[in-house]
């Protein structure tokens, strides 16, 4: 599981959701790095998200592998409803009740204006995650995907409660490696940036 390159939102500490922003030119860099980091591995597949960042970011994986681009609405980020295209900053001050929730961890808890539920987007995270391994059973596959849906992925992975605060990084470009044992999914590596040398992977 990869979390797609670096955009000019996340900079900004912007929330994006299912807001479609592109790579900036940092993020374009660390998505060519990825592509050859994993040029020798054994992939069967390669699939992301439909939003440009994550298209763009597994784009040189699959060139790599001569493998077709999947891509599967499912990896989408979180929608995070009226806080999308907002700071923290902007969100804490103006939608503070809003703020307090989302901080909480809340599980039924859905930002405004159409935003996803923690749980309901936990659900769809496993239920991908779960036809993912299933389709390619004992082989490796790759998903391009974002941070909400690797904070996701992770919990799955490790048991971690909806509620438990994240003590986990969310790297940009960073591969994140689970394991699916026919019942289960487990850890096997977490953030890795190697590939990515001196880049800026903040956001």
């Amino acid at each position: 599981m990869i979390r797609h390159g670096v955009t000019a939102w996340n900079r900004d500490r912007r929330f994006q959701g299912q807001t479609d922003i592109v790579l900036d030119e940092e993020g374009l860099a660390q998505a060519l790095r990825t592509g050859r980091r994993l040029a020798d591995w054994p992939l069967a597949a390669v699939y992301t998200s439909d939003l440009a960042r994550a298209r763009q970011t597994a784009e040189p994986i699959a060139a790599a592998h001569g493998l077709p681009l999947l891509v599967d609405e499912r990896l989408r980020e979180r929608r995070f409803g009226c806080f999308e295209g907002l700071t923290h900053d902007e969100i804490r001050l103006e939608q503070a009740g809003s703020w307090q929730r989302w901080q909480a961890r809340e599980p039924d808890f859905a930002p405004p204006g159409g935003g996803e539920s923690l749980r309901a987007f936990h659900a769809r995270v496993e239920s991908v995650m779960r036809d993912l391994a299933r389709r390619h059973a004992g082989h490796t596959v790759v998903a391009v995907t974002h941070g909400g849906v690797l904070d996701c992925v992770f919990r799955v992975a490790t048991g971690l409660a909806l509620e438990a605060p994240r003590g986990h990084e969310l790297l940009n470009a960073s591969l994140n490696r689970i394991a699916w044992d026919g019942l289960a999914f487990s850890l096997l590596a977490w953030g890795d940036v190697a590939h990515l040398g001196g880049t800026d992977d903040a956001g």
